[in-house]
């Protein structure tokens, strides 16, 4: 076990379920929706990942923090969990990128956690029971006092974290950190007549989708959850990408009718995961509560005798007995449950995911949906180009 200073802490479910163990982290009390993740790596990826804002993260991997935490891993500015569970903790890494531990780094960012309990029991409950709210503590011992608080927090169901998580202001991504050491660095691969401009629309955008859209040789202007339609076509994009993020999909309304309004602009439009959500539903279905979620590094998706494993991360989908219109086709099926991962307009360069192409953490597999996202902007930008040479 670690060594540092055991101090103890309660975890306690909404069905009363109680586990003692000690803390990591900062002192305190947190609640959320408790969910796990099964990825053998990639932990604080997940931390700052913002779609998992609201929830306590269970790490199914038996021991975190060997290789300590790196700005270069960040998904976003700082953790966004409310919590972290994990049966083991190292306070001491080893990485020559390491530039604090895990512990210290929770601690710094206010981040509650607790170790030392039987995280596969847990997964278990939650795996059978289904995700549920819960709380950990480290000032409040008493499980029925610490009950009562997770009896009084808000379900997932209906709730629209993306304000929580959004930039409170429109910019251009850019980044000078030398990340030589990724799979596959920064391309450069800008076309003659200029990059393809995006716009963003951050439902709470990770760092990687931004760093392989400007691989493929996009400018990416990032705007905020509510931002509207004619504001994005503002800025003449060539393409309009809708990112990942927290919560219940039906609850982003806003986001919904600024995704329904720009259908009709004939704009390529790419979607991932709450974007795939969103896009979902702005075309008329309905999404639904997943009992445990997909969390993980190693889910199968495909159609028609293609698979591939994906990243995945999402407490809802889209209903697929709900994709009534003709026009709308489904790409791909999450091959363990055969819940709809992705869709295709059939007539317009409309498309999304439910999993997680961007990776980081997890394979590469699907990488070239970002490239397939150029390709639609590059056909685009040449019809344009024809049809003004004919004027």
């Amino acid at each position: 076990m670690t060594s540092f200073p055991k101090l103890p802490a309660l975890l306690v479910l909404a069905d009363g379920s109680t586990y003692t163990g000690w803390s990591f982290g900062a002192a305190g009390t947190a609640l959320g929706e408790v969910v796990f993740n099964t990825g053998m790596t990639g932990y604080q990826e997940v931390l700052t990942d913002p779609s998992y804002c609201g929830q306590i993260v269970t790490f199914t991997y038996p021991e975190l923090g060997n290789t300590g935490v790196n700005p270069q891993d960040e998904e976003s500015a700082r953790p966004q969990v409310r919590g972290a569970i994990a049966r083991n903790v190292s306070p001491r890494p080893s990485n020559w990128r390491s530039s604090q531990s895990l512990p210290d780094y929770l601690k710094q960012h206010r981040v509650v956690g607790i170790y030392g309990i039987d995280t596969r029991a847990l997964t278990r409950k939650l795996r059978d029971v289904g995700a549920m709210n819960g709380g950990i503590s480290t000032e409040i011992l008493d499980p029925e006092e610490l009950l009562l608080k997770v009896q009084h927090t808000p379900s997932m169901s209906g709730l629209n974290l993306t304000c929580e998580v959004t930039t409170a202001e429109i910019y251009e991504w850019q980044e000078a950190t030398d990340r030589t050491w990724e799979f596959a660095p920064l391309l450069g691969d800008v076309p003659e007549d200029g990059p393809y401009t995006v716009v963003a629309v951050d439902f709470g955008i990770k760092r990687n989708i931004l760093r392989r859209l400007t691989s493929y040789g996009c400018r990416v202007i990032v705007v905020p959850s509510t931002t509207s339609a004619e504001e994005i076509l503002s800025y003449n994009p060539e393409g309009v990408f809708l990112s990942n993020g927290p919560g219940d999909p039906a609850a982003v309304i806003e986001g919904i009718e600024t995704t329904r309004a720009l259908l009709s602009a004939n704009k390529p439009i790419f979607g991932i995961c709450l974007g795939h959500q969103i896009l979902g539903l702005s075309m008329g279905a309905e999404t639904f509560k997943l009992k445990f979620g997909h969390r993980g590094l190693n889910q199968p998706a495909g159609l028609q005798a293609r698979v591939e494993i994906t990243s995945q991360n999402h407490g809802f989908a889209v209903d697929a007995d709900s994709l009534s219109r003709a026009d709308i086709e489904v790409t791909h099926l999450n091959l363990n449950d055969q819940t709809v991962a992705g869709l295709r307009h059939k007539s317009l360069p409309i498309f999304s995911v439910q999993y997680h192409p961007e990776a980081s953490p997890g394979p590469h597999d699907a990488d070239y949906l970002f490239e397939n996202f150029v390709e639609t902007m590059k056909a685009q930008r040449k019809a344009t180009a024809q049809q003004q040479s004919l004027v």
